[in-house]
C-alpha cells in the first residue's frame, strides 16, 4: 500500500461545471465546519473551489497539499510518513529508557534493541573504526582467486542480507504449501530496475552516469586512486547491465505460473555449471535443498556465461561493490553520505538526510523488527482496537460473500470455489501470539555495522532452518510497528499490524464512516487481493492451482483489462504514464476494497439512526473522504518518477480518482452527473469484484 505530485492530471479533459448539489455540499461545509471534533477527516483538508465531481482528490485533500509541501529530509509526504514519524518518537522514548536501564539482562529482547540503539547513535566510535567493521569481508573477497573462493564469498554476502548474482531465499512451495522449498531469482543489480540499464532516455542515462560517478566515489574512499576506481566502476555497470538485459520486467513478474519453475539441485549444477553450487550451500549453512523452484532460468544460463567469461578480478570488484554499498549507511560518515546522495538525493530528489536519532530508530526497527515490535505493542497498542478490527474484518468478510453470491457474470462452479476460499481466510492483528526466540543474538554496545550483520546472520539461519520443518502459520512477514498490510497468498491470510490501527487508518474516537473509509477499505483492500489477477490464481489452502472455469477466466480478464486500461490512461507527466498491468493488482484491490468497505458500512448501518452530519458531510461522504484522507500525499518529482518505474501501487492522487470514478455509489453520494469527470463512462467503467 502507498503515493502526490502537486502539478495536477485530471481523468479525462472535457470537464462540465459542477452539479448544483456539489455547489450546495460545498456551502455546508462552510457553514458547519465548527462541528468538526478532532477525530476523523479534517474539513480543513479541503479545496472548496473545486467540485468533488471534477477531481475529488483536490477537493478533498487540496488545501493539505498546498499547506504540506515535501519536507528537506523526505521524498514524499503524507499520511504513512506522518504516522512513520509519530511511531518514530514513540520509538525514541521507549529506546531511550531502554538505554539507560542497566538491569537489562543479556539476550532479553530490551537489551538487544537497547544495545543495539547505542551503536547505532554512538558516531564517536563509528567514525573511528571507518571501514574496518568490514574488512574481513572485504579481506575474504580480495583472497579471490578460483570459483570455490567465488562461491564461498557469494554464500557470506548472502547470509549477511546482501544479494549478489541472484536472489536467493526458503519460501513456502507455490505448489504445496504444506512445506518450504529453497527459491532463487534473477537479482545482482544496485539500480532500483532493470529498465534503469536498459533505456535510452535522457534521464536513465543521467542516472547510469551518476551511479558510475557514485561507484568511482566509494572506491576512491576504499583507498584506490582515481584511475582504478573509474576502471572498476565500468566493470561494476558493464556486468550489472549484462544481468539487466536479461531480467524480466515487473509486469513479467506478474505472471505467477511462469515464475515458478522446479528443479533438483542436480538440473541447478547443469544450469549454472561454472558456479559451484555445495560449496555455496555449505557455507551459507543451508542443508535439504534437494529441489528449488526458479523463476527465470535463462537469466541463470547468462550467468554461468558471465562466470566464465569475466576474470576473477572482475568479481572481485563487483563483490566489493555490493559490499560496501549495502553497509555503506553503518559505516562511518563519508561513506552514508555519498550513499544518500545518489539513492537519496540523485534518484529521489530528498535534499538533506533526517536527524542521527531517527536515522537509528528506523535502523533498530527494521534489522530488530519483532523484538522492537514486542516493546512498541507493550506500550502502544489496544485491546480495544483489535477487538473493533477483528468485528470489522467479520463484516468485510459477509459484505464479499455477499458480493461473489450475486455477482452475475461468475458461474456456480467457479462461484462455489471462490466462496470455499473466502472462508478459508484467516487473519492477524496487532502482533503475533508467539514471539520469536533472538536470546542467542549476540547484540553489543560495539559496533554498529557487526550488530547489523550479526542480525541478519542470525535472520538468514532462521529462513534456511525452516527446510525440512512444518510450515510455521505463526510466522509474521512484516513487524509490529510497521505502518503497512499484506495479503499472504500461500496462507491464504491477511495480517494488519499495530503500527497501521492508528489515524488516519483507524482512529477510535472518530466516526464508523471515516473508519470504514480507512482501514475498512484496507482490509477490503488485502482481502481482495487474494482475488486479484495473481491471488485468484492460488486456492483457499495457499496452493497455486487452477479453480475457475474457463469462460469466467475469461470474464474476469475482459474485467481487469478495463482497469488496466483506465490506470494506464494516467499520464502524470507528459513523457511518463502509470503502467496500468504493473500496478493492476493493487487498483483491482483498490476497487475491491472501497466496494467492500462501504457495503459493510451499510450493512453496519442498518437498523441504526442515521448519524448526524459532521462539518455538513453526510456519513456516506465521509466514507470517502476518509479514503482520500488515507492517499493524501505531496512527492518530489524524481521521487515519483522513481515510483512510476519501479512500484506496482499506482500513486496515491490516482488511488482516489482511478477507482471512485468508477462506482455509482460515489457518485449517488456526492450527487454527480453523467459527464463529470469524476464520473466513468458505462461502456468504460471497471467492476470487478
Amino acid at each position: 500500500m502507498k503515493h502526490k505530485l502537486l502539478t495536477r492530471h485530471i481523468l479525462w479533459a472535457g470537464v462540465i461545471a459542477a452539479s448544483l448539489t456539489a455547489c450546495k455540499q460545498k456551502e455546508a461545509q462552510e457553514a458547519t465546519a465548527a462541528d468538526y471534533n478532532g477525530h476523523g477527516y479534517d474539513p480543513a483538508y479541503a479545496d472548496t473551489t473545486v467540485s468533488p465531481c471534477d477531481d475529488f482528490y483536490q477537493y478533498a485533500i487540496g488545501n493539505w497539499m498546498k499547506n504540506n509541501p515535501v519536507p528537506s529530509t523526505e521524498s514524499r509526504w503524507g499520511s504513512f510518513n506522518i504516522l512513520q514519524e509519530q511511531n518514530e518518537d514513540k520509538l525514541k522514548g521507549l529506546l531511550e529508557t531502554l538505554v539507560a536501564d542497566a538491569t537489562l539482562q543479556k539476550g532479553d529482547y530490551k537489551q538487544q534493541v537497547a544495545d543495539f540503539y547505542f551503536s547505532a547513535m554512538d558516531t564517536v566510535g563509528i567514525e573511528k573504526r571507518g571501514v574496518s567493521d568490514i574488512q574481513p569481508e572485504l579481506d575474504m573477497i580480495n583472497a579471490i582467486s578460483n570459483p570455490e573462493d567465488l562461491a564461498k564469498c557469494v554464500a557470506t554476502l548472502h547470509t549477511m542480507n546482501i544479494g549478489p548474482m541472484f536472489i536467493f531465499y526458503v519460501a513456502q512451495d507455490e505448489k504445496n504449501s504444506s512445506r518450504y522449498i529453497t527459491c532463487m531469482n534473477e537479482g545482482g543489480l544496485n539500480l532500483p530496475d532493470r529498465d534503469y540499464y536498459t533505456n535510452d532516455d535522457d534521464r536513465s542515462k543521467e542516472l547510469r552516469d551518476a551511479y558510475v560517478k557514485y561507484i568511482t566515489d566509494m572506491f576512491k574512499l576504499l583507498g584506490d586512486d582515481d584511475g582504478a576506481a573509474a576502471q572498476k566502476a565500468a566493470t561494476i555497470l558493464k556486468m550489472e547491465t549484462e544481468m539487466a538485459a536479461v531480467s524480466l520486467t515487473r509486469e513479467e513478474h506478474r505472471d505467477v505460473k511462469a515464475m515458478y519453475n522446479l528443479k533438483t539441485i542436480a538440473e541447478i549444477n547443469r544450469m549454472v555449471p561454472a558456479f559451484p553450487w555445495n560449496t555455496f550451500l555449505e557455507t551459507a549453512g543451508v542443508k535439504g535443498a534437494d529441489e528449488w523452484v526458479v523463476d527465470h532460468p535463462s537469466f541463470f544460463e547468462t550467468l554461468n556465461g558471465m562466470i566464465k567469461s569475466h576474470s576473477m578480478n572482475d568479481w572481485k570488484a563487483y563483490l566489493n561493490w555490493h559490499l560496501i554499498n549495502a553497509s555503506a549507511r553503518y559505516l562511518s560518515k563519508p561513506f552514508g553520505d555519498l550513499a544518500f546522495g545518489f539513492y537519496g538525493t540523485t534518484m529521489s530528489g530528498t535534499k538533506e538526510q533526517k536527524i542521527r536519532w531517527k536515522r537509528a530508530v528506523n535502523s533498530t526497527s527494521n534489522t530488530l523488527g519483532q523484538p522492537v515490535g514486542h516493546v512498541f505493542v507493550d506500550k502502544y497498542f489496544s485491546q480495544d482496537s483489535k477487538k473493533y478490527v477483528e468485528t470489522m474484518v467479520e463484516n468485510l468478510r459477509t459484505a464479499f460473500r455477499n458480493r461473489i453470491t450475486n455477482l452475475e457474470w461468475m458461474s456456480d462452479d467457479t462461484r462455489q470455489a471462490a466462496l470455499k476460499k473466502l472462508d478459508a481466510f484467516s487473519y492477524k492483528i496487532g502482533y503475533p501470539n508467539k514471539w520469536r526466540d533472538f536470546s542467542s543474538l549476540e547484540i553489543d554496545r560495539k559496533s554498529y555495522a557487526r550488530n547489523v550483520i550479526r542480525t541478519n546472520q542470525f535472520d538468514f539461519a532462521y529462513m534456511v532452518g525452516k527446510l525440512g520443518q512444518p510450515v510455521d502459520r505463526e510466522d509474521w512477514l512484516m513487524s509490529p510497528q510497521t505502518v503497512n498490510a499484506y495479503y499472504y497468498p500461500n496462507l491464504n491470510e491477511i495480517v494488519f499490524p499495530a503500527g497501521i490501527l492508528q489515524p488516519p487508518f483507524y482512529d477510535p474516537q472518530a466516526d464508523d464512516a471515516v473508519n470504514y473509509g480507512g482501514i475498512g477499505a484496507v482490509i477490503g483492500h488485502e482481502l481482495t487481493h487474494g482475488f486479484d489477477d495473481q491471488g485468484s490464481q492460488y486456492d483457499g489452502d495457499g496452493n497455486m492451482h487452477d479453480w475457475w472455469n474457463p469462460d469466467d477466466t475469461t470474464k474476469f480478464q475482459a474485467r481487469t483489462e478495463k482497469v488496466a486500461k483506465q490506470f494506464d490512461g494516467f499520464k502524470p507527466f507528459s513523457d511518463a504514464s502509470i503502467n496500468g498491468h504493473m500496478t493492476l493488482g493493487e487498483n483491482i484491490a483498490d476497487l475491491g476494497g472501497l466496494v467492500l468497505a462501504y457495503n459493510a458500512l451499510e450493512e453496519y448501518m442498518k437498523g441504526k439512526e442515521a448519524p448526524a452530519d459532521i462539518a455538513g458531510f453526510n456519513y456516506r461522504q465521509r466514507f470517502f473522504l476518509g479514503w482520500a484522507d488515507v492517499w493524501k500525499q505531496t512527492i518530489t518529482e524524481k521521487e515519483l518518477r522513481r515510483r512510476l518505474v519501479t512500484d506496482v501501487h499506482a500513486p496515491g492522487e490516482y488511488r482516489v480518482l482511478g477507482p471512485l470514478a468508477n462506482l455509482p455509489q460515489f457518485k449517488d453520494a456526492f450527487g454527480c452527473s453523467e459527464g463529470n469527470a469524476m464520473v466513468q463512462p458505462d461502456s468504460l467503467k471497471a467492476a470487478v469484484w
